[in-house]
């Protein structure tokens, strides 16, 4: 017998591969040589589309168009090739218009085959659907007109100024192909009416003229924050076109554009350029080009900037990772084809036979992606097509069924009979075929679920020694259908007669898992779940509660009918553990008792705790439980919090895990297969833990690779991460190409970076390939990673991505708030930052009103940025208290203000004429510095002038003396007579706006500084230069230039520009306190005056910047300069500069200076040195 059964399988397994080989070898392929494609033509123009295919002749060539055929006539017809031609194509509407998608149908004895559509436009141009209109700028500012018109194809768009056409780009004018007319620097030759011309090959049309006026600028500008006027637009791109990113912005300096991605990746810079003053074109676009792109406007040398952003979604046609295969199947096989396609929008799979679509019915049905035909019949025998079609096109693929058929196949099997053995065996038997038996080689045994649709068919092949068969590996309590097939070695038989058959019940496999909660001290909750179909086997017509104290042995039982799933157990004790269990029944039998839950009863005391939540438990896979619960809707009491414990069963129990009480779900992860786990929850509030609540859970098993005999599912690819919030990021992550027809689901792993504690790790679960990861912490960095279920299997996880949220707007206001009054109309309010750890602050904002503004409800306002701690209150009035509250802001939005702080102003002591507000010489904080009238300015002159004198005079006489004894007191002297002098120069200058910076400080691009700046301008380090003592006349020198380098420390600021740097010779003593210091106290008490440390880390990686050249220029030293100061520091660069810069000296000091000129060599070589160390540097 086992010979014969050897020989049997050996013929099966010939049959099995032979039919695939032969039905490939004689399979004669029907393909396109040329398809059509999109084209755009003129109307009563002719137009040639496309079409050959190649196959065994003799071949039919048709054409559909939206899916129609279409009828031949002398406009339209076929040529020999089986191209269709268009001799005058016409633009009707409806359906006499040649406008639509056209397929070709190919077709020859084998089949027929569709090509790809293609989309045929006639050439057009509509009205303007924005049009320019007029606006009026000021000289110096920005000014910009935009269109917008529907083409096919797109136009060509170009502007014109009083009827003459613009230049497309020049210096100050740029024009975008998207429509947009950008102008900088605005001029009075620019004003004049302004056109938009669009053209492409259909026609040409103008937009209405709109008018630029142009108005003087105001002779005092003041400094204006950047502003973004046109930001980018989010875009949807087909592959190779071109992407066009506008950002035009305004401010007092022109602020600087820069281009960053939101990802942190780099900028393409093949494929990109900036365009104008800070235009992003992207040319050739390609999927890696798609994201966030952000446009930063920064004011040079500060950190005031503005930020816009855009998306860029790059929409990419069909193409086919994964494509169906021709197949050979006998007469009753069952066929598969597979077909996978990715794109941007995602692509929908339609299946085609012979050109048509297929439609599901009992006999054939599509699985996403996947084609089944059951129970091949001869007329499935034809040429399959996948169509994968988006919006950015089609793309098709196509395969063979062949069925196998023979004159002298058998008949089919007879008397199919289907006994019931167990719940889970099902024994079948027939007769065999009537006709042409003895070829029989084997049979195919096919069943499946009779309930239900879409159920998926089973199939078993045996030898054709034996006409029975049993089933084994069926589920109790269901009905099946059978039938049986014969093969020979040439085909197969008609499927026989279909039988129902219903297996048995049988005792359940397991007991339902149990819930406990308590509503009183003295009851218990009991609630389960109804067991599923698998587990149940039957109908349960019973079920069995036991319970019992943990002190006692005594067990309580109660039997309970089938359709209950709770009971509320009374009369027990408080404050008790109590173990309780439950075993279900069906009409076969008790099942398997569940094992022991243990509950605690609350305390008799404990009546304002909170209840005990409703509690749910819902296994997502085999390693991971997702608990939600609800309060009790009768709860009263307040929640702080709750705590969560699991377990597993026979284990002790973990440390619980604290969370919000806004919080109503939470995902245990890491757990083991097939495991029982326990899971309690109670709230909390002030006066102590709540009820709880208990429920079991078991895990399902994974199955292995080994059970499966397959590979795990790969995980999910091209993992997106983008920050939404500051609690909040957006994962978007890509399915991998596999057949499989169950639902998939996956498992999101997130955690901050650097976590030591894996009961912190957060795992969620969706269905979906996008999720929201909500509840995150504000200015945190966190890794992401996902993983895939599949029918019980899971993939690995996918590679760990990197999202940091933003930062939260803050919540607490300033602290420390404090206001001075410095003059009878000026204070000086100071504050300390949010105590709020990873809180950015970019801005404050300042509100300060009278007493009577503040009833009336009018606030003034000032803005100073993040950096900058304390501001000043101009223009008080005498005799008003005013109120002063502060508010600290960010990106994500303005925080709370501080509490009021009350002023009272002195009052008016306007009969001192020194103190005249109305004087044009009176003291007054502006912009943050600080300026000496000029009588006080006069009287420090002098004074400084009488001491040089002295000094000069008693030094000289005791260097001609020459006692060497007493050179290192005079040297010690002189050190501190040119401190002096240099605290004297810097207080003559302060009446200028903005001093001009050493070469011992730095200015970064982002406004990043060194540089300290108090009443009297900048402070410089207190550590001088030790410098050899040459001469006496060297260092009368040096002291007389001071007075002339003090007179050189500042510059105009041009907009557009980098401050040039040069070293100062002099500094000022840290003994020496100055004004603001005196008010304020010492320099280490002082808000805000510490140094921009850090800040050469704000440069941004991959971005551009249209000022770069500009920067650049700067290094060429003085022919940068404004022409103002160019005149002023040519003045010092020989030795009589200081003898004409001492002018307004007294006479006394400049005939005493007359001495030193025995020393202009001296000073000569060292000023030629000093000047080569101050060379301008950005």
């Amino acid at each position: 017998m086992a010979p014969v059964r050897r020989k049997i399988y050996q013929r099966l397994l010939f049959f099995v591969v032979f039919l695939p080989i032969s039905g490939v070898l004689c399979f004669s392929e029907l393909f396109f040589i040329k398809e059509p494609h999109d084209v755009t033509v003129m109307r009563k123009e002719a137009v040639i589309l496309d079409c050959q295919a190649h196959g065994e002749a003799p071949i039919d060539v048709r054409w559909l168009k939206n899916g129609v055929k279409v009828v031949e006539n002398e406009r339209v017809y076929l040529l020999f090739n089986g191209s269709l031609y268009i001799s005058e194509v016409e633009s009707r509407r409806g359906d006499k218009s040649d406008e639509g998608f056209y397929q070709c149908l190919a077709q020859n004895k084998y089949g027929a085959i569709l090509s790809q559509k293609a989309r045929l436009t006639i050439a057009s141009i509509s009205s303007f659907a924005i049009q320019p209109t007029s606006i009026v700028v000021t000289e110096g500012s920005v000014a910009r007109f935009s269109c917008k018109i529907s083409a096919h194809p797109p136009p060509i768009i170009t502007w014109e100024l009083n009827r003459v056409t613009l230049p497309l780009a020049t210096e100050r004018i740029t024009v975008l192909p998207s429509g947009v007319l950008q102008i900088h620097g605005v001029q009075r030759m620019d004003a004049g009416n302004y056109r938009c011309i669009a053209t492409n090959i259909a026609s040409r049309r103008r937009s209405t003229e709109a008018t630029l006026t142009v108005t003087p600028a105001p002779s005092n500008q003041l400094p204006q924050r950047p502003r973004i006027i046109a930001g980018p637009q989010n875009i949807s791109l087909s592959l190779h076109q071109s992407a066009i990113l506008e950002c035009m912005a305004t401010g007092n300096p022109r602020p600087i554009i820069s281009w960053s991605r939101a990802d942190s990746k780099s900028i393409d810079v093949y494929n990109t350029k900036v365009l104008g003053n800070g235009n992003l074109i992207i040319t050739d676009i390609k999927p890696q080009h798609g994201g966030v792109y952000m446009c930063r406007a920064t004011t040079p040398g500060t950190r005031n900037y503005t930020v816009t952003s855009a998306n860029v979604t790059v929409l990419a046609p069909p193409s086919l990772v994964e494509w169906p295969e021709s197949l050979t199947r006998p007469r009753a096989g069952t066929a598969r084809f597979v077909c996978q396609a990715e794109g941007v929008p995602t692509p929908q799979i339609t299946w085609l036979k012979n050109g048509e679509i297929v439609h599901s019915n009992g006999r054939i049905k599509m699985y996403n992606s996947k084609l089944v035909i059951n129970q091949i019949i001869p007329e499935d025998d034809a040429i399959y097509q996948c169509q994968a079609e988006n919006e950015q096109g089609s793309v098709l693929s196509m395969a063979r069924l062949i069925v196998v058929m023979s004159e002298d196949r058998p008949s089919a099997p007879r008397n199919i009979r289907a006994d019931t053995v167990s719940s889970s065996a099902i024994l079948l038997a027939w007769e065999r075929p009537l006709y042409n038996s003895d070829k029989v080689i084997a049979y195919s045994v096919h069943y499946m679920k009779a309930e239900g649709l879409n159920n998926e068919e089973y199939q078993v092949v045996i030898g054709n020694d034996t006409t029975r068969y049993i089933i084994d590996d069926l589920e109790p309590a269901h009905n099946y259908t059978f039938y049986v097939v014969a093969y020979m070695p040439m085909g197969a038989s008609r499927m026989s007669d279909h039988v129902f058959q219903h297996t048995l019940e049988d005792v359940p496999l397991r007991a339902p898992e149990l819930s406990l909660t308590s509503r009183s001290p003295t009851d218990i909750q009991v609630s389960w779940q109804p067991l599923p179909e698998k587990l149940s086997r039957g109908q349960v017509s019973a079920y069995r509660l036991s319970y019992r104290t943990s002190a006692e042995n005594t067990v309580s039982q109660i039997e309970l009918p089938g359709e209950k799933t709770h009971h509320l157990l009374e009369n027990l004790q408080p404050d008790t553990i109590y173990l309780l269990r439950i075993v279900a029944a069906t009409s076969v039998g008790w099942g398997e008792q569940s094992a022991w839950t243990s509950h605690c009863t609350p305390k008799a005391s404990s009546a304002r705790v909170p209840l005990a939540p409703e509690l749910h438990l819902e296994p997502l896979n085999c390693t991971t439980i997702l608990v939600h619960w609800q309060l009790a809707p009768r709860n009263s009491a307040g929640v702080q919090g709750y705590r969560l414990f699991y377990h597993e069963e026979s284990q002790p129990e973990n440390s619980p895990v604290q969370l919000r009480a806004s919080v109503n779900t939470h995902t245990i992860g890491g757990l083991d297969p097939r495991k029982k786990y326990h899971v309690k929850l109670l709230a909390y509030n002030f006066v102590g833990d709540g009820y709880q609540a208990d429920q079991t859970i078991s895990t399902p098993g994974c199955v292995s690779v080994r059970d499966r005999l397959v590979p795990p599912p790969p995980p999910p690819h091209n993992v997106y991460a983008k920050t939404n919030s500051s609690t909040a990021v957006f994962l978007h992550w890509g399915r991998p190409a596999f057949t499989s027809s169950h639902a998939v689901n996956y498992t999101v792993r997130c955690n901050p970076v650097g976590l030591q504690n894996a009961s912190l790790v957060l795992y969620l679960q969706t269905s979906e390939q996008s999720l929201l990861v909500r509840d995150l912490e504000p200015s945190t960095k966190y890794e992401f990673a996902i993983r895939l279920h599949i029918d019980q299997l899971s993939s690995p996880w996918s590679p760990v991505v990197y999202q940091s949220t933003f930062p939260e707007a803050p919540l607490l206001p300033p602290s420390n708030v404090k206001v001075t009054l410095i003059e009878e109309d000026t204070a000086l309010v100071s504050w300390k930052s949010p105590d709020e750890p990873n809180v950015a602050v970019t801005h404050y904002t300042i509100l300060y009103a009278s007493r009577n503004a503040w009833i009336a409800g009018e606030w003034q306002v000032l803005q100073r940025e993040g950096t900058v701690t304390m501001a000043l209150l101009e223009n008080l009035k005498p005799g008003q208290v005013y109120l002063v509250k502060v508010s600290a802001s960010n990106d994500m939005g303005d925080g709370p203000f501080s509490h009021t702080v009350e002023l009272t102003v002195r009052p008016d002591l306007s009969s001192d004429p020194r103190l005249s507000r109305g004087s044009t010489h009176s003291t007054a904080f502006s912009d943050g510095f600080y300026h000496l009238d000029q009588k006080s300015m006069t009287g420090i002159t002098v004074g400084v002038c009488i001491a040089l004198i002295c000094i000069i005079i008693c030094a000289f006489i005791i260097v001609c003396r020459g006692k060497n004894r007493k050179f290192s007191v005079v040297k010690t002297y002189r050190e501190g007579v040119s401190t002096s002098a240099s605290a004297d120069g810097q207080a003559e200058n302060a009446d200028v706006t903005v001093p001009m910076m050493t070469q011992n400080h730095f200015i970064d691009a982002k406004g990043g500084t060194n540089l300290i700046i108090n009443a009297l301008g900048p402070v410089h380090p207190s550590a001088e230069k030790k410098k050899k003592w040459f001469s006496f006349g060297n260092n009368v020198q040096k002291d007389s230039k001071a007075v002339q380098n003090m007179r050189h420390d500042t510059a105009s600021y041009q907009p557009g520009t980098t401050v040039l740097t040069y070293e100062e010779e002099l500094s000022i003593s840290p003994d020496h306190p100055t004004t603001l210091q005196a008010l304020l106290g010492p320099p280490s008490d002082m808000e805000g005056s510490s140094n921009s440390e850090g800040s050469h880390a704000t440069g941004d990686s991959g971005r551009y910047s249209h000022d770069e050249t500009e920067m650049t220029n700067l290094s060429s030293g003085a022919s940068s300069r404004p022409s103002s100061l160019t005149g002023e520091d040519s003045g010092g660069s020989d030795c009589s500069g200081p003898a004409e810069e001492l002018n307004e000296l007294s006479e006394e000091s400049q005939t005493d200076l007359k001495l030193m000129e025995s020393a202009e060599n001296g000073c000569c070589h060292h000023e030629t040195r000093g000047s080569s160390q101050s060379a301008p540097s950005l």
